[in-house]
Order: structure tokens, then C-alpha cells, then sequence
């Protein structure tokens, strides 16, 4: 079967989307498919990817306005930052510039079977509603995260229309969670499939767990204000008389930039590794931090994944930091773990059970075909 992956970024990108685009084709092409990945790919060399894995990678182009590609962030003057300010929630510019670039290369590719398309950002999705003769037998849009239904980024209304349109033309949605149907159209609901992230359990290595000599601890992501805010947890620990070590692994440090005298060698700040390697450092960590999102139900951050299979106790904390999360944490500091996050049935984060799921909707589908 031939199978074409489209995302904005795959491999070495350290990306939710990236690593559901990359692991998927590289298991769709271990059961013997045709696979093709397309994405903004920049300069790096993939031959030696192509040769490992047996999947052909394509470069979309990269927009002269996009910030990020798979081999990284791109550094814009101040005048294309001006303008991606001014445009950006009015026109979803620059990524509204990958609709044409994806349109283009699918209907290049010739005919394809399974078409899945990777989303953030959502003109990936887009450039695939607007081929006005399909080329493709089924499609699958792939949506991490909500678009209309956000409850971080809200789009002006007019994209509802942009919204239902794709949703119109699209064969199946895929979400991770149940409750992330919520987020979208009534009428297009029963288009949509539940398929969680997928990990390969088979590269997975871990560390032998001794407790630290120091209560150590980790968080591997993103931070934004006022929400998945680290302030209050932050200036909580500055105050706090005792040792400990709080390993931060994430590619934007303003949010914690005024705690790192204050808290001097017992804040440690990396920048973000491959998931094979993080997974690995969290194995050693006494416990690992995770900052929920404020108010919303409908996503599962993909790190949840990563943490539970560091096989570390997870430790919630929402940007309050209330009197309650204080007094959990100050539990898990003396090995008091009965308030642990766990996630349930975590065999289904199986990159072979995600891909079958996948090529189940394929097959079912095109019965008889």
C-alpha cells in the first residue's frame, strides 16, 4: 500500500507532531508499505534516515515567513517578526503559506492509498481540502490539539468556515483522547477515530532507579504565562530551605529566567534532547513534574506518555500552586507517592497497536474494493 505522511516538521525536529509523523511512517515501512514523508525539512541530510528505515522523505519547502523546520528554529529579522505579529491571528500567516506548498506535492505524488495529514498547524490539513481532484483513496487528518475548539490559541470566527469545509472533505479526523471530540463540529463527530500517540517500546532503555543523595526532580516541555506557568511553583522553591535539584529540559527559558540566580545550582536548565535520551535521564529523576493546562479537558499532553514510561512517579501541578499541590509535593519529597499521577493501559501507546489502528480505518473503509 502506498502510504504518503504529511507534517510540518519530522526528524531530528523534538516535536509531538514531529515524533507522531516520524514513528508512524518508520512502522508503517517495518509491515512492508510504501511510505512517504513530506514536511518543511531545511538542511538536513536524509539519506542515511531513508536507508535505515525505507521511507522516502520529500521536502515541502519551507515559507519564507515560517519560524521552525524539521532541522530547527530559523532566525527572522525584526521587520518579518513585525508582520507575522500583525498577521498572524488574522490570516494564520506564515503557516497559512504551507496550504499551496502541501496541495502541490500531493498531487505531484501521484496516486495514494492511505494520505495522513499532521496537524499543528492546520494548513496542512487545508492544502489537502483544496485539491479539487483527489489523488488519494482515503484520508485521515490527524489533529493533536483542536482548532476552533482551542481553549489556549481561539481563532477569529470566520475559520469556522475554513473549519467546516476541511472537516467536509476530510474521510476520517484522529484524536488522542475521547474527550477531545468535544472540540469539534456536531455534524462531523462521527468522522472521528480515537488513536493515542505512538511510542516504539522496543528502543526504549532505562536506568536503573537509586533514590538521589538529593531529592531530584524533572520537567521536560513547554511553559507559557498564566498558563502552564511555572511562576508561582518557582518562587515557592526559592523560598524553601531545603535541597534539592529541579532539572528543566525545555527550548523556551524566558518564564525562568528570573529564578536562575535565585535559586543558583539547585535550578538546572537544559535545552530539549531526543525522547529516547529524555526518557532515559527521567528513569534516574526521584519523581518528575508535570504543569497542567488550566481548564482544559479535551487534550493529553504527549509528555505524560514520555514520564510514565520513565517509570518515575508523576507529580500534577496546575500554575496556581495551591495549598493542597504544596502539600503533595512536599510528600513526594520524602518518597510519599500515594497522590501520583498514573496513566492507565499504557501498552495502547504501542507504535504497532497505533499503526494498525491506523491502517485498520484503511482497510475498513475500502472493503471490497
Amino acid at each position: 500500500m502506498k502510504i504518503v505522511i504529511v507534517a510540518v516538521a519530522i526528524y531530528p525536529r523534538i516535536s509531538p507532531r514531529s515524533f507522531r509523523a516520524t514513528e508512524l511512517a518508520k512502522e508503517f515501512a517495518v509491515k512492508g508499505h510504501d511510505v512517504t514523508l513530506m514536511a518543511c525539512t531545511g538542511k538536513y541530510n536524509y539519506k542515511e534516515f531513508e536507508a535505515k528505515y525505507n521511507v522516502k522523505v520529500k521536502d515541502i519547502g519551507t515559507p519564507a515567513f515560517l519560524t521552525k523546520n524539521s532541522d530547527g528554529k530559523i532566525n527572522l529579522p525584526l521587520w518579518k517578526k513585525a508582520i507575522i505579529y500583525t498577521l498572524n491571528r488574522f490570516l494564520e500567516f506564515p503557516d497559512i503559506l504551507l496550504l499551496n506548498k502541501v496541495r502541490k506535492k500531493i498531487v505531484n505524488e501521484g496516486d495514494i492509498d492511505l494520505l495522513i495529514t499532521v496537524a499543528l498547524p492546520f494548513p496542512i490539513h487545508w492544502g489537502a481540502a483544496v485539491i479539487k481532484k483527489r489523488n488519494f483513496k482515503t484520508w485521515v487528518s490527524d489533529c493533536g490539539d483542536p482548532y476552533m475548539g482551542n481553549s489556549i490559541k481561539k481563532p477569529f470566527f470566520y475559520f469556522k468556515y475554513v473549519e467546516k469545509f476541511w472537516c467536509r472533505k476530510t474521510d476520517f479526523i484522529t484524536v488522542p483522547i475521547t474527550q477531545a471530540k468535544n472540540s469539534f463540529y456536531k455534524e462531523f463527530r462521527d468522522k472521528i477515530k480515537v488513536i493515542p500517540q505512538g511510542f516504539n517500546f522496543d528502543k526504549l532503555k532505562l536506568f536503573k532507579y537509586t533514590q538521589n543523595k538529593i531529592p531530584t526532580f524533572i520537567y521536560a516541555g513547554l511553559f507559557y504565562k498564566n498558563n502552564r506557568d511555572p511562576f508561582n511553583f518557582l518562587t515557592y522553591l526559592s523560598n524553601l530551605q531545603l535541597e534539592f535539584k529541579f532539572i528543566i529540559y525545555t527550548p523556551n527559558k524566558r518564564l525562568l529566567l528570573p529564578f536562575i540566580d535565585k535559586l543558583g545550582d539547585k535550578l538546572v536548565i537544559e535545552n530539549s534532547i531526543p525522547r529516547d535520551e529524555l526518557i532515559a535521564q527521567m528513569s534516574k529523576a526521584d519523581f518528575l513534574i508535570n504543569f497542567t493546562n488550566l481548564n482544559i479537558s479535551n487534550q493529553l499532553p504527549s509528555k505524560l506518555i514520555d514520564y510514565s514510561l520513565a517509570n518515575r512517579p508523576i507529580l500534577e501541578l496546575t500554575s496556581n500552586f495551591e495549598e493542597n499541590e504544596k502539600h503533595n509535593f512536599e510528600n513526594f519529597l520524602v518518597n510519599n507517592f500515594e497522590n501520583q499521577k498514573k496513566i492507565k493501559n499504557l501498552k495502547q501507546y504501542n507504535i504497532k497497536i497505533v499503526a494498525k489502528k491506523f491502517l485498520s480505518i484503511y482497510k475498513n473503509k475500502n472493503e471490497g474494493i
